[in-house]
C-alpha cells in the first residue's frame, strides 16, 4: 500500500505521516511513500481552478498507479480522490481514509495502542458526509488502553474551517469555531482528536489563543502510540 501524506500534513504535521507508517507497519502492511506525490487538487477545485485540479489528479494517478491500496490521514483529501476525481473523468483506484482502511480492509479495531489521556473526538465533515466513515474512528479509540473517551457535544457540527472558506468568510468561520471550542471545553478533555489535521489546526489554533490547555492530536498519532514509544505522550 502507499501513503498519500497530503500537502498540509507533509508541510506542517509530518509527525502524523510518520505515525501512519508506524501504525500500518505494526499491523503487517508494507508501506510505500512515493516521493513524487503532491497536492490532491482539492483547494484548486473548490476555488474554481478545475483545469489545475485535473492536472493534479492526473499526476496523482501517475504516482499511485500499481498499488493495491492508497491511504490518507485525511477524510477531506481521501474524499477528493475517491468522489471528485471520477466527476472530472479521472480514475484514481482504491483510496481509503485511515480509519476505514484499518477497520474495513484490515479488519482490526484494537491496534494495540496505549494513550492514557482523557480524549474527545471531532468527526470532520468530509469523513462523515462524503466518505461515510461513521463510528469507525470511535471504535478504534474505544479499544485504546488507558484512553478515556468523552462524547463531544454537537459533534457533527462543522468547526468552520472548510479550507478557503475560513479565509473568504472569516467572520462566519470564527463564529462556528467559537461554538466548537465551547463544546470541546465542556468535555473537560485533555486532548482533542480528529482525522484531519486541517480541522485540528483550526480548532487547536483557537484553543491555544485561549490558553485552554487542550492538545490537538491526530487520530493516527494516538493509534500509533504504545507504552514502548513514550515520545507519543510528550507535551509539546
Amino acid at each position: 500500500m502507499a501513503l498519500l501524506a497530503t500537502c498540509l500534513t507533509d508541510t506542517f504535521f509530518p509527525s502524523t505521516a510518520r505515525a501512519v507508517v508506524r501504525l500500518l507497519e505494526r499491523l503487517g502492511c508494507e508501506v510505500a511513500f512515493p516521493l513524487d506525490q503532491t497536492c490532491c487538487g482539492q483547494m484548486h477545485f473548490n476555488t474554481g481552478y478545475r483545469n489545475d485540479a485535473e492536472s493534479l489528479a492526473r499526476k496523482y494517478t501517475e504516482v499511485f498507479s500499481g498499488y493495491d491500496h492508497v491511504v490518507a490521514p485525511s477524510g477531506s483529501c481521501a474524499g477528493m480522490v475517491r468522489e471528485i476525481y471520477p466527476e472530472m473523468g479521472v480514475s484514481a483506484g482504491p483510496m481509503y481514509e485511515l480509519s476505514e482502511f484499518v477497520v474495513d480492509v484490515l479488519g482490526v479495531t484494537d491496534v494495540g495502542a496505549w494513550f492514557p489521556h482523557r480524549v474527545t473526538y471531532h468527526p470532520t465533515c468530509h469523513s462523515l458526509r462524503m466518505l461515510g466513515v461513521g463510528d469507525k474512528p470511535l471504535r478504534l479509540l474505544r479499544a485504546v488502553r488507558g484512553l478515556e473517551l468523552v462524547e463531544l457535544p454537537a459533534a457533527t457540527s462543522c468547526c468552520g474551517f472548510g479550507g478557503t472558506f475560513a479565509i473568504k468568510n472569516a467572520e462566519t468561520s470564527t463564529a462556528m469555531l467559537t461554538d466548537k471550542m465551547k463544546c470541546v471545553l465542556d468535555t473537560g478533555a485533555e486532548v482533542l482528536s480528529a482525522g484531519d489535521n486541517s480541522c485540528l489546526m483550526h480548532i487547536g489554533g483557537g484553543l491555544s489563543r485561549l490558553r485552554a490547555g487542550v492538545r490537538p492530536v491526530h487520530l493516527a498519532e494516538i493509534l500509533a502510540s504504545t507504552e514502548e514509544e513514550p515520545w507519543a505522550h510528550a507535551t509539546p
